[in-house]
């Protein structure tokens, strides 16, 4: 193994997320794994929390004590390749399979997410009818069967709002054109406006428009983005680092520099700054939804 900490901490953590939840599904203790492995129990605790880089070779030892699946085991094996990389762009059909999902993950282990959508509805907030004609023209060569799969996939995540405890804290402006773009017709849109307004109303739920009349701003030049932060631990620092995310037709970007971070942070701020402000907003998706009623 390649201890070290250079590097985007992404692939790191995601790895060791992975590997502790396998671990755990199997009922070993951190001291049987260290054991088995004739390792010990601090290099474990470091693998699981991100803090050090693996051989693809250690990776698959650990998998096989653990039962992983031999897709599972590849997957993993190609994430171990990419914990030394200096900043890092998943491309789909690359060492990892472009079924395996990493962005769940740091998603569900997030305490809040902020960001800007340019020309679809984030996928926390889509109704399965919006899900599937996005799913459709994303994944164009899949089957029926594989993309109401992935259409379930995504509405489930969507628990992540509504958890009893500590829900996802979400704040995104969405840019005009999300709502007035038809994506699988009139129907589909004003049911999927209609949720927008009533997910709006939760306590931990911020949605703000950037209208067409607010004329260019930053986040025509970023493109669409996330940006993840993580629950507070007892010392009061963040558990894991905030976390850039943006969406790509081929690939995915992960940044987690703070200089960068920083400057989404701040592109951020400039966005909601030019959004009309919730109440506001609210009224102009109903009105939008109004509209697509009219043509039904």
């Amino acid at each position: 193994m390649v201890e070290g900490t250079t590097g985007s901490t992404v692939p790191r953590r995601q790895l060791g997320r992975h590997l502790r939840e396998l671990r755990e599904r199997a009922r070993l203790s951190v001291r049987a794994t260290a054991d088995l492995l004739e390792w010990s129990t601090p290099r474990i605790w470091r693998i699981e929390t991100g803090q050090v880089s693996m051989r693809s070779l250690d990776v698959r030892n650990m998998c096989e004590i653990y039962g992983a699946t031999p897709e599972l085991t590849k997957a993993l094996m190609g994430l171990a390749k990419e914990t030394k990389a200096r900043g890092w762009w998943h491309a789909f059909g690359d060492v990892i399979p472009d079924g395996f999902d990493l962005y769940v993950g740091l998603e569900e282990a997030a305490s809040s997410k902020t960001g800007y959508e340019g020309d679809v509805v984030p996928g926390l907030l889509q109704t399965e009818g919006y899900a599937d004609d996005i799913i459709r023209i994303h994944t164009p060569g899949i089957s029926r069967e594989e993309r109401e799969g992935r259409v379930r996939l995504r509405i489930e995540r969507q628990a992540l709002l509504t958890r009893k405890t500590t829900p996802l804290t979400l704040r995104v402006a969405l840019s005009e054109s999300v709502l007035r773009h038809p994506v699988g017709g009139a129907e589909v849109m004003r049911h999927q406006l209609a949720h927008l307004v009533y997910m709006s109303e939760r306590p931990n739920i911020e949605l703000r428009v950037v209208p067409f009349e607010a004329g260019a701003h930053v986040g025509m030049v970023t493109g669409p983005f996330s940006i993840l932060r993580f629950p507070v631990g007892p010392d009061g620092k963040e558990t894991e680092p905030p976390t850039i995310f943006a969406d790509g037709y081929t690939g995915n970007l992960y940044l987690d520099k703070p200089t960068e971070v920083e400057r989404y942070d701040a592109a951020f701020r400039e966005i909601w700054q030019a959004s009309l402000d919730e109440r506001a907003s609210r009224r102009l998706m109903a009105e939008i939804a109004g509209n697509y009623e009219q043509q039904n």
